[in-house]
């Protein structure tokens, strides 16, 4: 079925068996390694669905790095990483096997060059895979955390301390299976983060890096101590200033697989993003940030529209 249907993965494949749509002979296949005679006819009844594809290649993809390995995308709020169980419709990786058909023959199932993810509702820089070596590499690289991950973040409250260290397990909410929370027992997690701009006591803007790279990591220790992304409506509340949670993912660095060489790369936070936090300049003096505190470039160049590294 691989050889002959390469517009299905090895895992597509499987599904149709295991649901009964393939026939060998006439007779419905009860498993995927059952061995066919040569002059056997195998029937597979695809399941009547749009191209996903063909409908992906409207989706903007804004690119900001690509060589013959490696793409690095600038993702925009509202985007599906990959499928998802219950999410149908188009996701970013119909964007890129629709734009690089190349990804199409990583054999990595559903998620053909997918080295990491972002939320749906997260923006900013992510990387993919264009081989199965680049995948390879990529993957070992965020497995033994040897990148770089930055992102901006606004959330609720006057942040106190300054800056600091969440350092708190994760793992499914006891009480509700799809949420995450801090647990007993659960994944190390290590967040690091610093305010930037402090908005009276209404909200903040933080640098946040991780460490980790554990479903929903940002948005679960920042609501655990008590400054819940804005706009999160699963760990904290809806908010007027935004229609989504306020996380960008502003800064990604790794080793490029085709060159070895160390790169950064960013996204300009977006417009949603801005108009937020201008709407706090507007109720609030923004808090003079503790020169301890000021990295190398000042906030107003964060906020700006400046490109890559």
């Amino acid at each position: 079925m691989a050889a002959e249907l390469p517009e299905l993965s090895r895992s597509q494949a499987r599904r149709l068996i295991d649901d009964g749509r393939v026939t060998v002979n006439a007779a419905v296949a009860t498993r995927a390694g059952v061995v066919v005679q040569e002059d056997a006819t195998v029937t597979v009844e695809l399941p009547v669905v749009p191209d996903l594809d063909l409908l992906a290649a409207e989706v903007p993809l804004h690119v900001v790095f690509e060589d013959e390995e490696t793409l690095v995308i600038d993702k925009e709020p509202g985007l599906v990483v990959h499928p998802v169980p219950g999410l149908p419709g188009v996701t970013l990786i119909n964007a890129v096997r629709a734009r690089y058909p190349e990804v199409r023959e990583i054999d990595d199932g559903d998620r053909p060059g997918v080295v990491h993810r972002l939320d749906r509702d997260t923006s900013g820089v992510m990387v993919f895979a264009k081989s199965a070596a680049a995948v390879s590499m990529l993957k070992k690289q965020w497995r033994e955390r040897e990148t770089l991950k930055i992102y901006l973040a606004l959330v609720e409250g006057g942040v106190n301390p300054r800056e600091g260290i969440v350092e708190a397990p994760l793992g499914p909410d006891p009480a509700n299976p799809r949420r995450r929370a801090v647990v007993d027992g659960g994944q190390s997690a290590r967040t690091h983060y610093r305010v930037l701009q402090q908005y009276g006591d209404e909200a903040a803007l933080l640098e946040v890096r991780i460490f980790t790279g554990r479903t929903h990591q940002i948005r679960v220790h920042l609501a655990a101590i008590g400054y819940p992304v804005a706009g999160d409506a699963i760990y904290g509340r809806p908010s007027e200033l935004i229609a989504r949670q306020a996380l960008h993912a502003r800064r990604l660095g790794f080793t490029l697989a085709s060159t070895g060489e160390w790169r950064e790369f960013e996204a300009p936070m977006p417009e949603d993003m801005h108009r937020a936090i201008e709407t706090l300049r507007e109720r609030h003096e923004p808090a003079a940030i503790d020169d301890a505190l000021v990295e190398e470039r000042p906030v107003e160049e964060l906020l700006g529209e400046d490109g890559p590294s």
